[in-house]
């Protein structure tokens, strides 16, 4: 019968650190494994998306704010465009009225405003443009959207009809004349939220003033502050926001928030 070879000690020793290597790759694939399972299980749920309108979605804040300058002189309240750009950018309607009313020391009448209510709108007809790269990102954004704005809806419905907008938000449109109270309270942002069935807290803001900023923080929604025309220093911040300059950068921004829960300074 014949004999059976033996191992060698050189051979043995080949083997077991052969087993000993399998079994560090079984290991690292199984802890890799378990990593990504925590990214994804820590990623939050993202699923809509809520714009504001004016400064995000049209590039109106300075033809808007030219206009008020008007306006306001018109009533005897002499400012400045940038000082005046900075105070009133995304406010409501009754804080607009109130500062004009501190300004000019006076109360305003009902109907104050008729004589200059065609002021914007012939203004935004000849100048008013999307803001850059806006298209492309709503298009390339998946998941359901809306409009969340503290403008008349008259006013943002032409707006978005003059870029070529309002298809994709036509019926998600949610204005001031809407709700109890305009930005910076969130009750836009809420009702926007309830408009595409997707809670507060599964929803992507898209912000551009001050404003607009704490609305979307107070409604619980993960915020990016758009600061493509406005100094970023100025929109506030915070663990569930952040600040971005260039629109054609959005889808991806949302994209790595729905991948792994965090973008810079914006972390679930």
């Amino acid at each position: 019968m014949a004999r059976r070879a033996g191992l060698s000690a050189d051979a043995c020793i080949v083997n077991v650190r052969q087993v000993s290597n399998l079994t560090d790759q079984r290991s690292c694939r199984r802890q890799g494994t378990r990593m990504d399972n925590r990214a994804a299980a820590s990623a939050p749920q993202i699923d809509g998306v809520v714009f504001d309108c004016d400064g995000v979605l049209v590039d109106s804040e300075s033809l808007s704010t030219q206009v008020t300058q008007k306006i306001v002189a018109d009533l005897g309240w002499h400012v400045e465009l940038d000082v005046l750009g900075d105070l009133l950018t995304g406010c409501s309607h009754e804080f607009y009225v109130e500062q004009v009313e501190k300004n000019i020391g006076r109360t305003l009448e009902p109907g104050w405003d008729d004589p200059y209510r065609g002021w914007l709108e012939r203004a935004l007809r000849a100048e008013l443009t999307a803001v850059p790269g806006i298209h492309r990102a709503v298009a390339d954004i998946d998941l359901p959207t809306a409009v969340a704005s503290n403008s008349r809806h008259e006013r943002i419905r032409m707006s978005l009809e003059l870029v070529g907008l309002l298809p994709a938000f036509d019926g998600t449109i949610v204005s001031a004349e809407d709700v109890a109270a305009g930005k910076p309270a969130p009750d836009v942002y809420l009702r926007a939220a309830q408009l595409i069935g997707v809670p507060p807290a599964r929803c992507v803001a898209v912000d551009d003033s001050p404003f607009g900023v704490i609305a979307a923080q107070r409604a619980g929604m993960f915020v990016l502050a758009f600061a493509g025309t406005a100094d970023p220093r100025r929109l506030p911040t915070g663990n569930r926001t952040h600040v971005f300059d260039d629109m054609e950068q959005l889808p991806e921004l949302i994209r790595a928030l729905r991948a792994d829960g965090r973008i810079g300074d914006l972390t679930t």
